[in-house]
């Protein structure tokens, strides 16, 4: 007989009815396939009691979970006279856990073999898998599947914030259980898909971290360092509290002088080398407040990979005072408050004639510079040793708009400079590609899994 839907009216047959919850029975029909027998997660794991009390002089590792099936993840080390709670569970390796608070968002795990031994309290009910009739990560990529995320908040009860989750009704829900090959050859199959994004994802980083090396190297700095000659008298000496240097290569009057190599280092660029005020435009445009509104770029908007990633609509009003100047397209903003957070952007279209934050400086396009070079040699790490030396302040040290003026930089010939930025952008292009493809993958690997056990 065909299904029917009703809109104010539910039936459900009597023999299935496991408990008078309304929210659980709405969340029983989660849609798992008949090819398989149904058996009660009760039958196929059992709820550890394993306990112990925590010793002060001992170091214990705790765990958390990660919601939406994001498994289980160290969280701490800790003696145990750091720890309130002194009744604790042990778990090991290949049990089933759960989140009583979190599970409604998804939140179970199976516990890898480095957190064997670890523990958790009550909160987190740990489960014997019983290996013969299931296999433990079948069983997780089960329940992290966005419908039986919706029957796992069907079992919670209690206050919308302090929800827990009813373990009962939850070992009392059926799920499908093909034999055990069937479930490692399902398991295989997704593991298999992860393990090809994971290596996507190795190879973006790998591009990522060749990039700074690709740009040393093009400058002359990595490249000469590695094999320029040394003068055996030069040969620094390390000594506990005298540290010497040589008096052509003092920079600064105070103790980072002798912490850094940074003029060594530039001068073995193969291209001269400018302070960015005499190099580049250094500007601040104001702002009509005229306007009754205006779109806001401050220092949390910005991602050091991705660049601006919003601005906020804000009222004129109730403009903050930082609110100072305006950008435009093709313009490099530097946050200037924490630079080694390496906060800067190049203004794309999408937020032009926005107003940014007096924490920024803003550096306007000229047709003797490439502004992406500057953008690129300034998360090097030799433009960021430069910023730390200038920088002051201490919960938020910042480098004024006059010392970023004397950070130095090898400059190349614009046709250079031009070369260095597309090839970088390359590179830039194969990382995004990579993470996209990486991304599908893993998509793609629950979606194939979900295929198999739902209708």
């Amino acid at each position: 007989m065909q299904k029917k839907e009703y809109t104010y009216l539910r039936f459900v047959r009597f023999n299935d009815v496991e408990n008078w919850s309304v929210s659980h029975i709405l969340g029983m029909n989660i849609g798992f396939t008949n090819a398989f027998p149904m058996v009660p997660i009760g039958q196929i794991i059992e709820k550890s009691s394993k306990s112990i009390e925590v010793e002060d002089n001992i170091q214990y590792k705790q765990i958390t979970l990660k919601i939406n099936g994001g498994g289980t993840l160290l969280r701490d080390v800790k003696y145990g006279k750091d720890i309130g709670t002194k009744r604790q569970y042990v778990v090991s390796s290949g049990q089933f856990i759960m989140s009583k608070i979190d599970a409604r968002n998804g939140a179970f795990g199976v516990i890898s073999d480095d957190l064997d031994g670890a523990i958790v309290t009550a909160d987190f009910p740990v489960f014997n898998v019983n290996s013969q009739k299931v296999v433990s990560q079948y069983l997780f990529l089960l329940s992290a599947t966005k419908a039986f995320i919706r029957f796992a908040q069907s079992c919670s009860r209690g206050t919308t914030n302090r929800q827990r989750m009813d373990i009962g009704m939850f070992l009392s829900k059926k799920i499908p259980l093909p034999s055990c090959d069937i479930q490692q050859s399902l398991v295989n199959a997704y593991n298999a898909k992860i393990q090809k994004a994971a290596d996507l994802e190795q190879q973006a980083v790998e591009i990522e971290q060749n990039i700074e090396d690709y740009l040393l190297t093009e400058l002359g700095i990595k490249q000469n360092l590695d094999t320029e000659n040394i003068d055996k008298d030069e040969i620094k000496k390390d000594y506990k509290y005298l540290k010497f240097v040589s008096f052509k290569n003092i920079e600064r009057w105070d103790c980072y002088n002798v912490e850094s190599s940074i003029l060594t280092k530039l001068k073995a660029s193969s291209y001269p080398i400018f302070e960015l005020g005499n190099v580049y435009k250094f500007i601040q445009r104001k702002w009509d407040k005229k306007e009754l509104s205006f779109d806001y770029v401050e220092i949390g908007a910005i991602d050091p990979l991705k660049g601006i990633l919003y601005a906020e609509k804000i009222q004129t009003v109730k403009a903050p005072s930082r609110a100072t100047q305006k950008i435009k397209t093709g313009d490099l903003i530097i946050g200037t408050t924490r630079p080694y957070l390496k906060k800067f952007a190049i203004v794309t279209d999408k937020f032009d004639d926005c107003v940014c934050s007096s924490g920024f400086q803003v550096v306007a396009p000229k047709d003797t510079y490439n502004l992406s070079y500057l953008y690129e040699f300034l998360k090097s790490p030799i433009a960021i040793s430069q910023f730390e030396l200038f920088m002051s302040g201490a919960l938020y040290p910042a480098i004024t708009n006059k010392d970023l003026k004397k950070i130095l930089i090898p400059l190349p010939p614009l046709k250079i400079q031009n070369a260095i930025v597309e090839n970088i952008n390359e590179k830039k292009s194969q990382i995004k590609e990579l993470k996209q493809l990486a991304e599908t993958l893993r998509k793609e690997a629950l979606e194939e899994f979900e295929k198999e056990v739902f209708e």
